[in-house]
């Protein structure tokens, strides 16, 4: 449980725990490259935390130097080994997506499972294009559903024009390539994030990139190389919104990753007259980072769909809380996406915020806000998902009466010391 008290004045120079996407990542590619990965800034919350298990199950030796530094001590492709144990990724759709991608081209048969939400979430996304390049992938409902089993090898490379743009569909398939005979393609409807091309670069792989789609040959090898992860720009959007909605506030967040395909949150909080600073630091393994100085902010509603839903999917959860504060009408659409994510976001987050007096209105695939509305505290539940719970803690900051937030645990995923770091603004 989490308590959030009405507040003013939100103040101070704070740093985020390190980019969940990036720190998955870096433990997959050190397990298969050549040679020591070490990786600073890691994110040591409960999915990367499923990653690193998975691949020591796969007998990838990987030593934790505290909780945010670690080794992975590759073998190449080849020094993976097939596991005695069922692989368990958690609540990790990543995990789960980008290792198929491994496995799909491993000569040996493993089954994985999640819990009770991956078991919701669809896999035939990705089993799908595997079962085309070769891959043997079973599961629940014809391979759509956990638990799955997989047994790989003998890949083939396709062409394969993706119905959604997934992040995690493209690098499921990349990785898959990377093994396969010939060239593999994804094709996307619009630009999914791209820390996957960006850190297969890294480790010194030919990825081909076009305004249609990415490719890579198979046959290629990983070469190890030192990881620093920047801060993620999703738990970022958390603080971001609180010091836009939240009187007398002012902010500076350290070393963010501000990856063009990641940083919707910055361009849309802006749009809607959010003061929000950017100073660049350089690129950390080819991700962009910089400062952001956010300053509290009246904001009005905006429209947003289309081809910028994929660069803030994962923090429409918390837009929807600086909505409530905007004046005028916000309006999300293009984003059926969430229904599958931890939770059916698109409901829970209306469903949460009406209980605080929200005016929010559910839509096929988004949701229309009314703003500005003066919210009243009352007792919300993330129902196991880290964002609506960050969210209503966020929401908490504006509440007459403050908000209380149950299964606050799950903030872990994402964030470890969330709760620790808003109380210390």
């Amino acid at each position: 449980m989490l308590r959030i008290e009405e507040r003013r004045g939100l103040s101070g120079d704070v740093s985020v725990p390190g980019d969940k996407s990036i720190s998955h990542r870096a433990v997959m590619f050190g397990a298969i490259a050549q040679g020591t990965t070490r990786v600073e800034g890691f994110l040591p919350g409960a999915d990367c935390l499923s990653t690193i298990d998975c691949f020591r199950k796969m007998g990838v030796p990987i030593r934790q130097h505290g909780p945010t530094s670690i080794e992975v001590e590759g073998n190449g492709w080849e020094g993976m080994k097939e596991p005695e144990a069922v692989l368990d990724v958690g609540n990790s759709g990543t995990t789960i997506r980008l290792m198929l991608g491994i496995l799909a081209g491993r000569p040996f048969h493993t089954i994985v499972t999640g819990d009770d939400s991956i078991a919701r979430r669809p896999m035939d996304r990705v089993a799908k294009p595997l079962r085309r390049m070769g891959a043997r992938v079973e599961g629940r409902a014809e391979g759509s559903y956990t638990p799955l089993s997989i047994r790989g090898g003998g890949l083939k490379g396709i062409t394969y024009p993706s119905p959604v743009a997934s992040a995690q569909v493209k690098s499921c398939l990349l990785l898959a390539g990377l093994q396969a005979e010939g060239r593999t393609r994804v094709e996307e409807p619009s630009l999914s994030r791209d820390h996957t091309e960006r850190m297969l670069t890294a480790f010194g792989v030919r990825v081909n990139r076009d305004l249609d789609g990415v490719s890579v040959e198979g046959g290629q090898t990983l070469q190890a190389r030192d990881v620093r992860v920047p801060g993620d720009i999703s738990s970022a959007a958390f603080l971001m919104v609180a010091a836009l909605i939240t009187p007398e506030s002012q902010i500076t967040i350290r070393n963010v990753g501000l990856n063009p395909t990641r940083d919707g949150i910055v361009d849309v909080l802006r749009e809607m007259g959010g003061d929000i600073q950017v100073t660049p630091k350089g690129e950390w393994c080819g991700e962009p980072v910089g400062d952001l100085t956010v300053t509290y902010s009246r904001l009005k509603g905006v429209e947003i769909g289309g081809k910028m839903i994929p660069r803030l999917i994962d923090e429409i959860p918390v837009l929807a809380v600086a909505a409530t504060q905007a004046e005028g009408q916000t309006v999300i659409r293009d984003a059926a996406e969430l229904k599958v994510k931890e939770t059916d976001r698109i409901h829970i987050t209306a469903q949460e915020l009406r209980k605080l007096g929200a005016r929010v209105e559910e839509t096929d695939d988004g949701m229309v806000i009314e703003g500005p509305v003066q919210l009243t505290g009352n007792r919300c539940n993330s129902h196991g998902d880290h964002r609506i719970g960050m969210a209503a803690a966020v929401a908490g900051l504006v509440a007459e009466g403050g908000v209380t937030v149950d299964q606050a645990d799950a903030i872990d995923v994402s964030f470890p010391g969330f709760e620790a770091l808003l109380s210390e603004l």
